[in-house]
């Protein structure tokens, strides 16, 4: 199938609302816009799992998961990107001498080194349990990214790490952690590559720093909500975020 475009959204503050949840008109229009021949991708730095509720609302079957770690085409994984092991226990050393905690993220599972209050609080921030500890979880399966939970402590993981690892900070609490160079962008890139999805005008929707390499590469970019009223007023901020995204999808969705 010939798209007329490839739609690529963010969830936080983007298709999501206050609750971690897509609202109704946002689900019809996205059915709508697939309906038009759009094809719409979430792309995103949550896990598969965390998204299973989206998709199940919206139709969509493909998506960018992990910052671009993960991803899937039409219901296929099509890419995994893992850590090296090594790296990982550098960054859990790292960890485990500031009492702090790690999070590994794969298609399957989530794991924490250990259960600590900037934890509870990324997790919260999002709208989403903690998760099983297991500190050894990746000594024996693949981890696609971490997430560093600490407040202010970017630096002394960021200064050891910064050529093996890219690091995203996405909540007050936490650092979404990939491979080098890894983002949405290139996630973008090989999805377009390995389908075979070249010459297809593209279409992003995102308000955070890791949409930025995802916004700086489509043909059409949309930088969303949050970011244009992130210091207005919360009550006033949220009710603009709906107006602004269901007016927005229905200009797609009507096939222009």
């Amino acid at each position: 199938m010939t798209y007329k475009g490839l739609v690529f959204f963010d969830l936080d503050g983007t298709l999501y609302n206050e609750h971690s949840e897509v609202d109704a008109a946002v689900a019809i229009a996205l059915h709508q816009l697939r309906a038009n021949n759009y094809l719409p991708i979430i792309a995103t730095g949550r896990s598969p799992l965390e998204i299973q509720n989206a998709l199940a609302k919206t139709g969509i079957d493909s998506f960018i998961c992990l910052n671009g770690s993960f991803i899937q085409y039409e219901g296929q994984p099509v890419y995994k990107g893992t850590i090296p092991t090594p790296v990982i226990e550098k960054t859990v050393a790292i960890a485990n001498a500031a009492d702090e905690a790690i999070a590994f993220y794969n298609e399957e599972a989530i794991r924490i080194t250990a259960v600590t209050q900037p934890g509870k609080d990324a997790y919260k921030f999002v709208n989403a349990p903690v998760p099983e500890v297991d500190p050894d979880y990746y000594l024996n399966h693949p981890v696609y990214m971490m997430l560093i939970l600490t407040n202010d402590n970017d630096k002394a993981y960021t200064e050891t790490l910064s050529t093996d690892l890219t690091f995203y900070r996405n909540t007050p609490n936490s650092i979404d952690t990939v491979e080098k160079d890894c983002s949405k962008q290139t996630g973008i890139k090989e999805l377009i590559r390995s389908q075979n999805l070249t010459d297809i005008p593209t279409y992003a929707f995102g308000d955070g720093t890791n949409d930025l390499p995802m916004l700086d590469f489509v043909d059409y970019p949309t930088p969303l909500w949050a970011m244009v009223f992130r210091k207005l007023k919360p009550r006033l901020n949220t009710l603009l975020l709906r107006i602004l995204k269901v007016a927005l999808l229905k200009v797609y969705a009507t096939g222009a």
